[in-house]
């Protein structure tokens, strides 16, 4: 019974578009493993272009299982809330048109 519900909802999912090319969990032929691959291949094009990369890359396995839901979400909060605290300490903004930059204090 199990497996005809799941292939009458994957079947719906797939006639109604419901997913994009880019979701792999839960879809046949796609796992963490190709998400990783596809994600590498982005941001090395990136990269490479000399264009500005920020990345945070979670990987849960099986944490939700083994320790409180509580626990996982307060060291989540912490080392997110420090890796954007120290990301906007080195942010440098400037925004100029005509060659004026709209930042600068005599400009604000």
């Amino acid at each position: 019974m199990e497996q005809l519900v799941l292939e009458n909802i994957s079947r719906h999912m797939k006639d109604k578009k419901v997913f994009r090319s880019g979701q792999h969990g839960f879809t046949k032929g796609k796992s963490c493993l190709t998400n990783l691959i596809n994600f590498c291949n982005e941001m090395t094009g990136v990269a490479d272009s000399k264009r500005a990369v920020g990345i945070l890359y979670l990987y849960f396995r099986k944490a939700f299982n083994t320790v409180s839901h509580k626990t996982s979400t307060e060291k989540l909060m912490k080392h997110t809330m420090r890796w954007t605290e120290n990301w906007l300490n080195v942010l440098a903004q400037k925004v100029v048109i005509s060659g004026k930059n709209l930042l600068e204090p005599s400009n604000l």
